[in-house]
């Protein structure tokens, strides 16, 4: 299984989009400062997590995911926040 999901920055309100085979390690690693790009902005929370059963299906919504601009994105999150589809 992958995981796509939707981070966001509570000390800057910024959210920050990606996948992975293992979420909880990598909320954890957002968080503690291992990734370049995130480490500015934490701490995170989640806002969204989708499962897909392939990397380039996971690959594929991340994508879409980021040429969202936040509105849209911010809809996207009301509707399948709760939810594992997409």
């Amino acid at each position: 299984m992958y995981f796509v999901y939707i981070i966001f920055s509570t000390s800057h309100h910024r959210y920050y989009i990606g996948q992975t085979q293992d979420f909880d390690d990598r909320i954890i690693r957002h968080n503690s400062g291992y990734e370049k790009s995130t480490f500015p902005y934490r701490p995170w929370v989640l806002k969204c997590l989708i499962t897909k059963t392939s990397r380039s299906e996971a690959m594929l919504l991340e994508k879409k995911l980021k040429n969202l601009n936040k509105q849209r994105l911010e809809m996207f999150i009301e509707k399948y926040g709760g939810r594992d589809e997409a």
